[in-house]
């Protein structure tokens, strides 16, 4: 692999990483708030809204993209980091919603009752409580939506281009352009499955556990 490869590769990871990291921790700092307020708060058309919240995830996203795009060349976040992340926090949204409040709404409410009581606040016991017992489907979340925004070539395509390379973008030049250097081709692949394999071994212990608990419809 030559200087210039590498050089591209590695701004290309610094890029994706850039992209992935905030677009991963924002869906799973708004879906922990949502599904504490959906499993505990109760407000007018709580059931409406989750329900809506949930049929959000037939929408395709490929249906999205011009009008979004649109939108943001009206306020100025094409080709900006922002958009990006704004769009997989949208996106990616709705399933995590709708795991988190089902697994936070299947933990005992004497603890939570309990707290109340001591005179804790929502806030105390979303920080103390819910995150702790709520990890291995925060771990899980985290998992897929690292992974989905870490391989996705078409967002990164049409909102960031080639003016701030990814690193999926930088391997698709790669394949039409080197042609048969399948060994440099081989080795960029490599590099770019390092990330995502660092964090499935780091969350895997909750993985299945989050998965399951998440996938049963809570009580509450």
């Amino acid at each position: 692999m030559t200087e210039s490869s590498k050089d591209s590769i590695f701004n290309a990871m610094w890029n994706s990483l850039f992209v992935s990291i905030p677009a991963t921790i924002l869906p799973l700092l708004f879906a922990g708030f949502a599904g504490y307020a959906f499993s505990w708060f109760d407000f007018q058309g709580r059931k409406v809204m989750f329900a809506l919240l949930v049929g959000l995830q037939i929408v395709p996203l490929q249906m999205t993209l011009v009008p979004i795009f649109r939108i943001y060349a009206d306020l100025g976040l094409n080709g900006k980091f922002l958009g990006v992340w704004l769009f997989h926090t949208g996106f990616g949204m709705p399933y995590a919603i709708y795991l988190m409040r089902n697994f936070i709404s299947r933990l005992p409410r004497d603890l939570f009752e309990s707290a109340y009581l001591d005179g804790a606040g929502h806030f105390k016991v979303f920080y103390r409580l819910v995150l702790p017992l709520a990890m291995p489907a925060i771990a899980a979340l985290a998992i897929f939506q690292f992974l989905w925004v870490w391989n996705d070539l078409l967002v990164a395509l049409i909102f960031l281009s080639g003016d701030k390379p990814v690193l999926t973008y930088t391997l698709s030049n790669m394949v039409t352009s080197l042609g048969q250097g399948w060994h440099r081709m081989t080795a960029a692949a490599f590099i770019s499955i390092i990330i995502p394999l660092g964090v499935f071994f780091a969350f895997q212990r909750y993985f299945v556990e989050g998965l399951l608990a998440g996938a049963v419809k809570g009580d509450a």
